[in-house]
């Protein structure tokens, strides 16, 4: 395979929230790639992957799995990374309060495990006793940061339902209701979103000047983190699956249903922007040399049929990849080149094939450094493809174009644009693979 370089798409990485990479401020034009813009991708990132490890190592230590300790490590580094980004706001004294208060909560996740797993009633009354501690404590914690942007009632709500559905993933899975577990696991990722998209509000409406008067809630830096989160989405429920289809393990098919409500997330949104036609296109694609070559590296990998398995992986690295690479560079006009396109898609399929091969291998410490490496990459996806799409139609993000009765998540847009449903579909898309679970739920009862 040729080798492929980091030249357009890079991983926004959480050293520092304060870092500009552009004036926003000072253009006329649109753009996701603000001061406002990458606060709120680095909360988006830092936020969303705490709730793939955090439910992922209750499900690994229930399992007793080899790889659990692993994923508690991630789990325990994740929260260390955001130190640095909240010292970079809050400074020091602000930053050691946040590790002693967030990192500190993981801890408890134990505890949880270890009374399902002796059907411990004390120690998990024990443990829903810490959490309203946390959920008190932080939200406190929030309050004080923000000065009362970030209402300590509103964020005592958002933080209970947080531990609601990372514990409802959890138990549904203990209880072998695996759809229940994946529908919940969803619904927690999802609203990791909304959290980073209030905080970095919060924190830019607090101190305008530090993020250069730019605003988080920009329809362009809607996209942006719209993108981040289908894209992020994909990469963990994709991995997640190969692992669990190596494993055979009993919920793998419900992972790959899970994956397959992120296609139709990603498929509706192609919609909203290049319409039916494009969007038919991007599934064809999408599915054909990725999803089902994920399902024949898995079957490969469990029939240890190494021609199979590189067959597969041949597959999603130089036929997958050129055609989607392809696909997004005519779809963007370019704006998205298409030989850089194509590069960022064969990083992100090697990233996930080094991350099953480091776990088929029990190779676990290589397996999870590269799922975290795998996963921060897509947020510079989300960055590359956002802007790209905003600088091919400028005008449909425009700040001023947002209604006034909208609520502040970056979505607005004019009724009498071709793509009026742009930001709609985008904000929508969720809602959308909700109804699809719907609809597939009552065809399974009828």
């Amino acid at each position: 395979m040729k080798k492929v370089t980091k030249r357009i798409i890079a991983p926004v990485l959480a050293t520092s929230l304060l870092l500009p990479t552009v004036a926003g401020a000072a253009h006329e034009a649109p753009s996701a790639s603000t001061p406002a813009g990458d606060l709120r991708a680095t909360l988006d990132e830092l936020l969303s992957e705490h709730f793939v490890l955090a439910v992922t190592s209750m499900m690994k230590q229930y399992d007793e799995a080899p790889d659990a300790m692993q994923v508690t490590d991630a789990l325990d580094q994740n929260a260390a990374d955001m130190t640095p980004a909240i010292a970079s706001i809050y400074g020091d004294e602000g930053a050691a309060e946040f590790e002693r208060i967030f990192r500190g909560h993981n801890d408890y996740t134990d505890d949880f495990v270890t009374a399902a797993l002796n059907d411990d009633d004390a120690l998990r009354e024990e443990a829903l006793m810490e959490v309203d501690e946390f959920v008190d404590e932080f939200s406190t914690f929030l309050d004080a940061a923000t000065e009362g942007n970030l209402p300590k009632e509103t964020a005592a709500s958002v933080l209970a339902l947080h531990e609601e559905q990372v514990l409802g993933t959890f138990d549904a899975y203990v209880a072998g209701d695996y759809e229940q577990s994946w529908t919940t696991f969803r619904e927690g990722f999802d609203l990791m979103y909304d959290i980073s998209g209030a905080l970095s509000v919060a924190i830019t409406t607090q101190m305008p000047d530090a993020f250069e008067n730019t605003a988080a809630d920009t329809p362009a830096v809607g996209l942006r983190s719209t993108l981040n989160q289908l894209a992020s989405e994909h990469f963990a429920l994709a991995s997640l699956g190969l692992q669990k289809g190596f494993e055979e393990a009993p919920d793998y098919d419900f992972v790959t249903w899970a994956e397959d409500m992120n296609t139709a997330d990603f498929t509706a949104a192609i919609a909203s922007i290049y319409g039916d036609e494009g969007a038919a296109q991007f599934e064809t694609l999408w599915t054909q040399n990725h999803i089902v070559a994920e399902a024949d590296l898995v079957s490969a990998l469990v029939a240890g049929d190494d021609a199979a398995r590189e067959e597969a992986q041949d597959r999603l690295l130089n036929e997958f990849a050129p055609e989607f690479g392809a696909f997004l560079g005519a779809a963007t006009e370019e704006n998205l080149p298409t030989e850089a396109a194509i590069e960022s898609v064969q990083i992100h399929e090697q990233q996930k094939q080094d991350t099953i091969n480091a776990y088929v291998a029990g190779d676990f410490d290589a397996a999870w450094d590269n799922f975290r490496e795998g996963y921060s990459f897509m947020f510079g996806v989300g960055e590359a493809l956002g802007g790209a799409i905003v600088a091919q139609f400028p005008d449909n993000f425009a700040e001023g174009d947002m209604p006034e009765e909208m609520p502040r998540t970056g979505l607005g847009g004019s009724q009498s644009n071709d793509l009026t449903m742009l930001y709609v579909g985008l904000g929508t898309i969720l809602a959308a693979g909700g109804v699809f679970f719907l609809r597939r739920k009552t065809s399974n009862e009828a």
